[in-house]
């Protein structure tokens, strides 16, 4: 059979269509079915209402060395432009679809549409899609014809419930494709552009962050009632506090925050451990049932003596100064006031008011 690839289309998978996808792919892709977590989208190619490939894109790799010097970025920059990145990580091209340029053509359309539908599902902006290719199986002429690019490969670990495998295993080759001509140099500028700037100060956490924090509210009030408890009141404060440091906005931010959080990540902040193997991170219900009945006069002290102790580790500070409105001195001159800002903690090390000389 001859087809004519203009009537291919690709769209998302609808909520019914998915145990489809998921036995599709579970049945024909070598690495099985992928669990939708966190910031996920499953689409589905159709040429003449039949299935002719499928595609998933998920959250970016936290780590790739690879993917890392291509863009140029500083480490002090790669966790708050990450959700930037999407990664392809899974594409199958069914059974009896086998086509010349059909796998091409599909890539083709998802990137000119995902950027939209990752704005619209998620409310974030994509700038570049990653995705890893296996040498032992395929050469990645697929995303070659897609105008996809190799990077380099990966260093062969494998992501694990322990966080990274300790031995090297087969190196994957990495990918990438630009969804607009200047991603690069947005992703590595030292200043991110004001289009993409969140409104507040994002904080790169460590394990040491995510592991301290808990510790900080466990003299607070538990406000619930002790039946029907299921997350510990250090462990809630402690993700939707590390969500906030990160960017997040709202209730259900921090609830996405959270379910993209790894098992490893999930660990430290001490969640519960579920019998079938796991951490399950707390609802955005329970995050914002708590957080509106918590003492707040507690919260604060406990963020305060937290900010105390990490604030001295921001590597930068911002200088800024702002004129007060209505503000006049005794000698009727409006009041400037100059504050020094910690980029990573947010944190205000000093303030001074001033007004300007004639």
């Amino acid at each position: 059979m001859k087809i004519n690839l203009e009537h291919l289309s690709v769209r998302p998978v609808t909520k019914t269509e998915e145990p489809r996808y998921r036995e599709l792919m579970q049945q024909h892709h070598y690495l099985g079915d992928l669990a939708k977590i966190g910031h996920t989208l499953w689409y589905v190619a159709t040429y003449g209402g039949e299935w002719t490939a499928l595609l998933s894109f998920s959250a970016a790799a936290w780590k790739c060395s690879a993917r890392d010097r291509w863009i140029g970025w500083r480490y002090r920059h790669q966790y708050s432009r990450l959700n930037f990145i999407a990664n392809n990580s899974r594409f199958l091209i069914l059974p009896d679809w086998h086509y010349p340029n059909l796998g091409s053509k599909v890539l083709s359309l998802s990137q000119r549409r995902i950027s939209t539908d990752w704005q619209t599902h998620f409310g974030k902006s994509l700038l570049l899609l990653e995705t890893f290719v296996d040498p032992s199986r395929f050469h990645g002429t697929v995303y070659r014809a897609a105008n996809w690019q190799c990077v380099g490969q990966t260093q062969g670990y494998r992501r694990t419930n322990d966080g990274y495998s300790a031995n090297e295993q087969a190196p994957k080759l990495v990918f990438v494709r630009p969804l607009q001509a200047d991603a690069q140099a947005l992703l590595a500028n030292p200043l991110l552009d004001s289009r993409y700037q969140p409104q507040s100060p994002n904080m790169m956490l460590t394990a040491e962050h995510m592991t301290s924090l808990p510790d900080f509210f466990k003299d607070i009030s538990d406000p619930r009632r002790g039946q029907g408890r299921i997350h510990a009141l250090p462990t809630v404060l402690a993700i939707a506090t590390a969500a906030v440091l990160c960017g997040m906005r709202g209730y259900k931010a921090i609830a996405g925050w959270a379910n993209d959080l790894s098992p490893k990540a999930r660990e430290r902040f001490r969640c519960r451990r579920q019998k079938g193997g796991g951490y399950r991170v707390p609802s955005e219900y329970v995050i914002r049932d708590l957080l509106i009945r918590v003492d707040p006069v507690q919260l604060d002290a406990a963020l305060q003596q937290w900010n105390a102790l990490f604030g001295q580790e921001d590597q930068s500070l911002a200088i800024d100064g702002k004129t007060m409105c209505n503000a006049i001195d005794e000698q009727g001159q409006q009041t400037h006031i100059m504050s020094v800002v910690g980029h990573e903690s947010a944190q205000c090390y000093t303030q001074k008011k001033s007004a300007p000389s004639r």
